[in-house]
């Protein structure tokens, strides 16, 4: 199957979340690769997003956001759990998509949990790795759109953008 390439990536992160839905998130783990559909996504973009990381500027966990699109984010959650996002858009302007399911993994801890997604996966090529990137079967399905849940630090503004994608 065709690996998703730079250029699409490349999209601003509220284009990128919905057409990520539906797309194989693949993991190679020892000799086997595990493909899960992905099932929700949420967009954080720039720092006008009092939601996204990148809000109080350019820090060093938040520098990978700066990259160019089609590099994997991933950062701790409250101590717990490993979170998966996909670096979108230009270089220069910090964005991302939170990948918060799977098929089968309902959760963004319960799918970097499932596919032994950890922070040695931060800053990963998706486009060029062995060991973690994304596929395009040609599977295509209807979403739902709603707020990003979450985030109650953010503006009202921001909390209200209906940038979380599910499919249906």
């Amino acid at each position: 199957m065709p690996r998703l390439d730079r250029d699409f990536f490349r999209q601003s992160a509220p284009d990128l979340a919905p057409q990520l839905l539906g797309k194989l998130l693949c993991r190679r783990i020892g000799r086997k690769v595990v493909r899960l559909r992905i099932t929700e996504t949420e967009a954080y973009y720039g720092e006008d997003d009092s939601a996204c990381h990148a809000s109080r500027g350019r820090t060093p966990r938040t520098d990978i956001m700066y990259a160019e699109g089609g590099h994997a984010y991933v950062y701790l959650c409250y101590g717990i759990h490993e979170m998966f996002n996909i670096v979108s858009g230009s270089e220069g302007f910090p964005e991302a998509v939170l990948v918060r399911g799977v098929e089968g993994h309902a959760g963004p801890g319960r799918l970097t949990r499932a596919l032994q997604i950890t922070r040695a996966l931060n800053r990963e090529d998706l486009v060029a790795s062995r060991r973690i990137w994304l596929e395009d079967d040609g599977f295509s399905i209807g979403h739902t759109t709603a707020p990003r849940i979450g985030i109650g630090y953010a503006s009202p503004r921001d909390r209200a953008r209906p940038w979380r994608f599910t499919v249906q």
